[in-house]
This record gives C-alpha cells, structure tokens and sequence, in this order.
C-alpha cells in the first residue's frame, strides 16, 4: 500500500511537470525513474545496511524473495531505460508508439506477476528470516474497521497531495531553475520528495533489526516506481501527441550496471554488514555529484 500510495505521487508530480512544460520535459519521467532506482537501491538500501550493520554488526534477510525482486527490477528497468536508447526505429533515445506500448503492457505484467508472488504463491520468501513459522510476524492484523478507515484516510491524503502537486510542481521547478541546476536534478528532487516516507519506514526497520521488512519496502517501491509509472507516462504521452525521451545517456548507464552488479553481490549471501552499506552509499554520492557535475 506505501507503495503505491507514493507511486501515485510520484505519476501525479511527473504528469503535471509534463502537461505544464511541453516538449522540453520529454525526459523527465526517465530522469525521475533512474533518480529512484538510484536512490533506492544505492542510498535507501545504503543507509539501512549501514545502520543496521553499526548498530547489529551482522543482519539476515531471505537472499530467494530479494533476489527475485532484484531480478524483476533489473528486467523492468532494461526494457524501460536501457532498450530506449539501442533501438533504431525511432530517432534518439525514443520508442515508436507499438514498443512503448509493449513496454508499458510488460511493465504491468512484471510487476503484477511479482506482487502476487509476493502475497499469495510465495510469500514465505519475504518473511523474516526468523520465526518463519508466524506469517503474522511483521505486525499484528488489523481489525476490519481500523483497515476501512485506514484507507479511507490514505484515500483522502493522497486526493489532498495530488491535488497539491498542481500548485507545487510549478515552484520545484522554478527553484531549481533559479539555483542554475542541471535538468536532470528536477527528476532527482521528485524522486527524493515522494521516497521520504519509504526511507522512514525502512531505516527504522533496519534500526530494529528488520531488514527484510527494509529490503521488502525498497524493492517493492523501485517496483512500483517503474511498473505503474511507465504505464502512466506512456499513456499520457500516447494521450497528448507529446515525445518521451526514455533512453538512459552512457553515464546512466554506466552506474545503473554498477548498481545492479553491486546489489547483485549484496544480496546474493543473505547476511549483510557495514561494508556494503558503504560501497552502496558511495555509488550514491557518486550519482549526485555526476548529476550537478555532469
């Protein structure tokens, strides 16, 4: 549900970006994809590996659910990012309209296929490593009352955020303007803006020795990232006649393969430690600095 809930804000800043600006946001629903696959998998996972392993020295979390989570995101993003910018049946980093559809179909597809791998076929593969017997071990049930309300009032917040990413979008914009900061930075403030609450979430979980509720939280949101906003952007694209610049430039491309390979290492043991939470975080300053100093 976080998931999506910050999904939906993420689709509702970059549409309004997009309507409001034209053809000169072609690139901004790539720009604040690969910023959120970057900051999650480098700066969210970073964080939690590193204060988990400060405060616990060493944590375990289920290396089957976060290596078929990894490989999902992989998958997604090289038929959202990657291809873009190798095809040659249209000019530059673009899909013709029958790729962008298929595109968007897979992306809808991956990740349908994953959240019910997740909930139902095997959802023992993201439960904690400990106590696997109690399926309830993440917390207890809610009653049916308090889940009504519950989303009642995440019903309500997100139409109030929605409707304020119309008015606010406009002064994002216009700050990092001002500030003289490259393009790409405005996909990277979006990105930051709508993860907030995940990061929260999943460094207190870290903080708890929880890591597979933190690793849970970061795949499944760089999930949502892609497999609902491309379907949403290529609509609104497709919709409005107006381009989509979703091929990532050699630079991208360069540190989402280190990303993958790094995160393709960390997870394969099922036990984490400091130091991979500080290679994690290093690729992320990494990728701020190449973003304000191309």
């Amino acid at each position: 549900m976080l998931a999506l809930s910050i999904t939906i804000i993420e689709v509702a800043l970059i549409v309004m970006i997009m309507l409001t600006g034209g053809p000169d946001k072609a690139t901004l629903p790539r720009d604040t994809i690969f910023s959120a696959i970057m900051i999650i998998c480098n700066g969210l996972v970073g964080l939690c590996l590193l204060i988990g392993g400060l405060r616990h020295h060493e944590q375990s979390f289920r290396a089957v659910g976060a290596n078929t989570g990894l490989a999902t995101l992989i998958a997604l993003t090289t038929l959202s990012l990657v291809l873009p910018a190798f095809t040659t049946s249209s000019a530059g980093a673009t899909y013709t309209i029958a790729q962008l559809t298929f595109a968007a179909i897979a992306s809808l597809v991956l990740w349908g296929v994953f959240v019910f791998v997740q909930t139902v076929r095997h959802r023992d593969y993201f439960l904690p490593v400990h106590d696997v017997a109690d399926e309830d071990i993440h917390a207890p049930p809610p009653s049916v009352r308090l889940a009504w309300s519950s989303f009642g009032m995440l019903f309500v917040a997100l139409v109030a955020v929605v409707g304020l990413a119309k008015v606010l979008s406009p002064s994002i914009e216009s700050a990092l303007e001002a500030a003289g900061a490259p393009k790409g930075v405005i996909g990277i403030a979006i990105a930051m803006l709508v993860l907030l609450p995940e990061t929260w979430a999943a460094v207190r979980a870290a903080r708890a020795n929880r890591l597979q509720t933190s690793l849970n939280l970061a795949l499944g949101s760089a999930l949502a990232s892609i497999g609902l906003t491309i379907p949403a952007v290529a609509f609104t694209s497709i919709l409005i006649g107006m381009p989509l610049v979703l091929g990532l430039d050699p630079t991208e491309l360069v540190l989402l393969a280190l990303t993958f390979l790094v995160a393709s290492i960390t997870l394969a043991s099922g036990r984490t430690h400091v130091m991979q939470g500080a290679i994690h975080i290093v690729i992320f300053a990494a990728f701020l600095f190449l973003a304000l100093v191309p």
